[in-house]
């Protein structure tokens, strides 16, 4: 059903064949165009009821509860979806929700949702519709209850123990979650995706070899679905094997919003075999900005080939990208240029797997600009003390569910830094951008915020290089300090990203990076005690 409601179904047994079917097909392509162009009001007089067309397909009613929900009109919008929505199945307000995120209206949808559950009182489907929202707004209690309440009318079903399981792993309780996977596991055993999650949370906490047995049962079931190569790469990675790897990691193209370049046409292996003399390599942004800071150092060994460097990237990356030893061009935005071969920078590691330069160039492969770094001396150097920069935030992008509920692991409030302040003989520098910079007065201390004059990456470079140490949470403010050479303590969360291995404090990415990992979930207090330790060892050393 929530596949059909997007596009016409010409096998809806509820239409006959000619002009009836052929006039309900069309209002719904008119009425998407116009959604499409950002027209609710176009779209709802177009999709709405006929004299001349008595018969309605679900698809016309989800699109007329789209457009009641651009325009805020959530009672008659709950009435459309209600009408769009078979008695089995997913609710049609669950194909909503990736809308109203695109929107930055996830909270809106809970309005919507009391009046469809006021209409519906005893449909679990809108429990978990709801609880899905409330887990995204960290409501865990109410998620919770909505769905022990699910599952008390529809005992066993899957997709809501799935949602169960994220909700015990978002809020830490990993065992719970384990179990509930482990019961949907024992209740399908030709089901893979039960496994596979299972192992992505042992990866998660550092239980590789569990979690490497789990794939090997996983991958033989489905050994071609993409999400669950990809989830294998990443366990391969964090375990440290990284050439295998790295090859399991372009299983991410069969993904969506991974790349739109033609495949045949990436970049292979470097071997002695492949001559790139001369070629063309357009080498292409992919995820977030800490990727690609991290993936940069390819670009030195790359130029080295002989190949022409042209990195089409983001613009706050664009000047720092032109000072990587190697790179020939930087575009922006614009179009496709021309070239021989494309990597986006995560295949870089893979491309290079097999070479002396697995690991990129040495570090630091990243510069600032001379003349802004200067002008920062010069505005710094009445300043003696141990000079210390403070990020403890990432960015929170609500617009990206998965982002979202990363972000708020890794990142922590400015309060929790508070015994910071204590050290006698360090000053403390706010390298902290977007929203988490206003809390800048809970910090008990006098924390410098010259950050609403640093517009791009590349003027946060510069001031970076005239602070002694880095201290920040897992975000690209890492990426950039550990790629300038700069020393770099690393707040990380105890379910941690597979690029910082496990068990370590130290990084083979960056050798003047210590990391400091939470040992209980969610706890930072701990962290900050042992940050402080080591930052008054560097006062005194300084």
């Amino acid at each position: 059903m929530s596949a059909s409601l997007d596009r016409p179904a010409p096998d809806d047994p509820a239409l006959t064949p000619g002009e009836e079917q052929l006039t309900s097909a069309s209002r719904l392509a008119r009425a998407q165009d116009a959604l499409a162009r950002r027209n609710p009001e176009e779209a709802l007089a177009i999709a709405d009821a006929s004299a001349d067309d008595t018969t309605e397909i679900p698809a016309l009613h989800y699109v007329r509860a789209r457009a009641l929900f651009h325009l805020h009109r959530y009672a008659e919008c709950a009435e459309e979806l209600e009408k769009a929505s078979a008695n089995v199945g997913p609710h049609a307000i669950a194909l909503l929700l990736d809308e109203a995120v695109s929107m930055r209206r996830r909270d809106d949808l809970l309005p919507l949702l009391e009046i469809c559950r006021r209409r519906k009182p005893d449909d679990a489907r809108l429990m978990d519709a709801e609880a899905t929202v409330l887990i995204q707004l960290a409501r865990f209690d109410e998620a919770e209850l909505l769905l022990r309440q699910s599952l008390h009318r529809r005992p066993g079903n899957r997709s809501t123990l799935n949602l169960l399981a994220l909700l015990l792993t978002e809020t830490g309780r990993f065992e719970g979650a384990l179990a509930v996977m482990n019961d949907l596991r024992e209740s399908d055993p030709q089901d893979w995706e039960p496994i596979c999650n299972m192992a992505c949370i042992l990866s998660s906490l550092g239980r590789m070899e569990e979690a490497a047995n789990l794939y090997r049962q996983a991958v033989p079931m489905a050994p071609k679905d993409p999400r669950l190569r990809l989830n294998h790469s990443i366990t391969m990675l964090k375990s440290g094997r990284m050439a295998q790897g790295w090859a399991e990691h372009e299983w991410r193209f069969g993904l969506p919003g991974h790349t739109s370049m033609p495949l045949d046409r990436l970049l292979p292996n470097i071997s002695p075999s492949l001559d790139l003399r001369g070629k063309r390599v357009l080498v292409t942004q992919e995820e977030g900005l800490g990727d690609t800071l991290m993936y940069l150092r390819y670009i030195p060994p790359l130029a080295r080939t002989g190949a022409i460097v042209h990195i089409w990237g983001t613009e706050t990356l664009a000047a720092i990208c032109e000072r990587v030893a190697g790179v020939a061009e930087v575009q922006f935005g614009g179009e496709t240029p021309e070239y021989d071969y494309h990597c986006p920078f995560i295949s870089l590691p893979r491309a290079f797997s097999g070479t002396p330069d697995a690991m990129g160039a040495p570090v630091p492969y990243l510069s600032a600009d001379r003349r802004k770094a200067e002008m920062w001396r010069q505005r710094l150097q009445d300043d003696h003390k141990f000079r210390i920069g403070l990020v403890w935030a990432g960015a929170a992008r609500p617009e990206d569910t998965a982002a979202l509920m990363v972000d708020r692991q890794r990142s922590m409030p400015l309060s929790a830094l508070a015994p910071l302040a204590d050290i006698e003989g360090a000053s403390f520098y706010s390298l902290q951008k977007d929203r988490p910079a206003e809390q800048i007065p809970d910090f008990p201390g006098e924390l410098i915020n010259f950050m609403p004059e640093c517009h791009t990456m590349d003027d946060t470079a510069a001031l970076m290089v005239n602070l002694d140490i880095i201290v920040s949470v897992d975000t690209s403010a890492v990426h950039l300090a550990g790629g300038l050479g700069k020393p770099v303590i690393m707040m990380d969360r105890v379910n941690n990203c597979w690029r910082w291995l496990h068990g370590r404090e130290d990084t083979p990415w960056y050798p003047q990076t210590t990391i400091v990992r939470q040992t209980r979930f969610g706890d930072w207090s701990d962290v900050v005690e042992r940050v402080k330790h080591r930052l008054e060892d560097a006062v005194s050393a300084h």
